[in-house]
């Protein structure tokens, strides 16, 4: 299986590698269009800002390729985030594949929330053999509102989407790949699909 990992300047690529490698895979961090096009699955990652992550991504044209892409394909964190309309951080036009804008948490919570949190409401193949109600590992300021792909759900200061699915596009929040057994499961389940 080939796996691409878009490469945009993304802290988190080395720990999606190497959560990769102990499920048995490897993976190739890219910016070739031809080499992200013709991967069985991409994983687009993200940890850092979403104005000059953005940036990069159109200065390799990835902005255009990204939205066609016919695989499945996984947004991690700043990576979910970019698949949306819009984001309040550096008020940036994200990818427009989820007709969603992502907001910034009030002042009212610990920002940004690090640590596990618990998500809810599964409702898709990205989570299966998983039950109740699992802690996975977040770190972010900013949140996709509750939307009709909502995938799973979790509470801090308000309810919002942590996990969002469009046809062949899904999106976390959370870290699968700093989430233990439950992120390995459903890093799987996504090169299962």
């Amino acid at each position: 299986m080939e796996i691409a990992i878009i490469d945009y300047g993304a802290g988190n690529v080395q720990s999606v590698l190497f959560a990769l490698e102990r499920l048995g895979y490897t993976a190739r961090v890219t910016t070739d269009a031809k080499k992200i096009q013709s991967a069985d699955k991409v994983i687009f990652p993200g940890v850092g800002e979403a104005s000059s992550a953005m940036a990069r991504l159109k200065a390799t044209e990835l902005d255009r390729v990204i939205p066609k892409l016919q695989q499945p394909v996984l947004g991690i964190c700043l990576g979910m985030q970019l698949l949306c309309r819009h984001t309040e951080e550096g008020n940036t036009s994200g990818l427009g594949i989820f007709d969603a804008d992502v907001v910034r948490f009030s002042n009212q919570v610990k920002i940004p929330q690090i640590g596990w949190n618990t998500i809810t409401n599964l409702k898709s193949d990205l989570f299966r053999g998983i039950t109740a109600e699992p802690y996975l590992y977040f770190v972010h300021s900013y949140y996709v509102p509750l939307i009709p792909e909502c995938i799973a759900t979790t509470d801090y200061q308000a309810t919002f989407s942590s996990a969002i699915q469009k046809e062949n596009f899904y999106g976390v929040q959370f870290h699968p790949e700093k989430s233990g057994e439950v992120g390995a499961q459903i890093l799987t389940n996504f090169l299962r699909l």
